[in-house]
């Protein structure tokens, strides 16, 4: 029977989490690096045993782990950087001054394809790639060469990129998101990159066609339909059916449209997830209700999914990476929270309940399929 692995990010370690395909029982392994903060953790699609994870600590800085076992041991790659023979003290620096800081890895993306080539989410906002798993890195400065640079701006949590999705029927195409600056897109495979934000608007930027600028929380694709783009905005659920060059508002009978995670079924690329916040300053779910709320029409008509999920004195947040789906045949949609509660459901969103409980504050989940 096919099986599932969710990878859990938190602020104190990571967590692994196995399941046969029933989803009823699970095994937690961890926490492993206790104590560190995890980012991210995301394996690769083209060996599932391939892990890797952003370590971060304020004392000690950024790590990468790696894992060649599904996440039974780890080792530290690509820390080290050599200035002319010398060895440095950090991977992702190249030895010259940047009008940018380096503060940790938000988000780690590997190949669909190539298990040893990923790419890494910066902040300060920048894109690293590695081909050697995770051993060398070296920025993509395309993006951060583009002219809109001087005008993006960190957003509460920092200015970081966040959102990282590869274009599964054109290798050179990939999206990426930042907070904030907005959405950026690439044709050439990370050479150029031009800004897709025409349709968004954001309150305090005066000039509503503005080219950058907006804090894009995240953004999410379903593979067979890679011009099919959604998008959590600070405020508004979006809509791109052109690739990003152009977006619509599909915020619909939401309670409120602010949020920061949003997923698409598996099966189903018209059937996305959120899990709308009361608002930018009170991050938590409006009423104390945690609801997850579903559209099966790409937006503007919601359901709230509320069986098995907390429906009074609930205040907790799901962060922007913090949600994730399956592809068993019964969809499963998993999410972590602010609360430290993982919470699953095997069947697309009609009956939840949390598969553990009581960990550090969840940063990101993903899952993997296994055979």
């Amino acid at each position: 029977m096919s099986g599932v692995r969710v990878l859990v990010g938190t602020r104190k370690g990571a967590f692994v989490l196995t399941s046969d395909g029933r989803r009823e029982n699970w095994d937690v392994s961890g926490p492993h690096f206790a104590g560190w903060e995890i980012y991210h953790v995301k394996g690769s699609p083209a060996d599932p045993n391939r892990l890797y994870a952003s370590q971060c600590s304020g004392w000690f800085g950024q790590m990468i782990q790696r894992s060649n076992d599904g996440g039974k041991t780890w080792e530290p790659v690509g820390n080290k950087f050599i200035y002319d023979g010398v060895p440095g003290t950090h991977q992702w620096y190249d030895g010259k001054p940047h009008p940018w800081e380096f503060k940790r890895v938000w988000h780690l993306e590997p190949s669909l394809t190539d298990p040893d080539t990923v790419h890494a989410g910066i902040e300060d906002a920048a894109l690293f790639r590695s081909q050697d798993g995770g051993q060398n890195w070296e920025e993509l400065s395309g993006l951060r060469k583009h002219g809109s640079g001087p005008r993006w701006q960190p957003g509460a949590g920092g200015m970081c990129l966040h959102s990282i999705i590869q274009d599964p029927k054109n290798p050179d195409r990939m999206f990426i998101a930042i907070s904030a600056a907005g959405a950026f897109r690439t044709d050439d495979g990370g050479e150029t990159w031009q800004p897709i934000n025409k349709g968004l608007k954001s309150l305090y930027i005066p000039d509503p066609e503005a080219e950058v600028g907006h804090c894009v929380h995240h953004i999410a694709m379903h593979q067979s339909r890679p011009g099919v783009l959604f998008m959590q905005k600070h405020w508004d659920v979006m809509r791109s059916d052109n690739g990003g060059d152009s977006w619509q508002e599909v915020s619909g009978n939401l309670p409120t449209d602010f949020g920061f995670v949003i997923d698409v079924h598996a099966h189903d690329p018209e059937t996305i997830y959120v899990v709308p916040i009361k608002s930018d300053s009170e991050h938590y779910p409006p009423d104390g209700k945690l609801r997850v709320y579903r559209s099966k029409t790409g937006g503007n008509e919601w359901e709230a999914l509320t069986r098995g999920l907390p429906q009074s004195d609930c205040y907790v947040n799901v962060l922007r990476d913090a949600m994730a789906v399956d592809s068993l045949d019964s969809c499963g949609v998993y999410f972590g929270t602010t609360g430290g509660q993982v919470y699953a459901s095997a069947d697309a969103g009609d009956n939840w309940k949390p598969i553990v409980r009581d960990l550090p504050a969840v940063l990101s989940v993903e899952v993997q399929t296994l055979a």
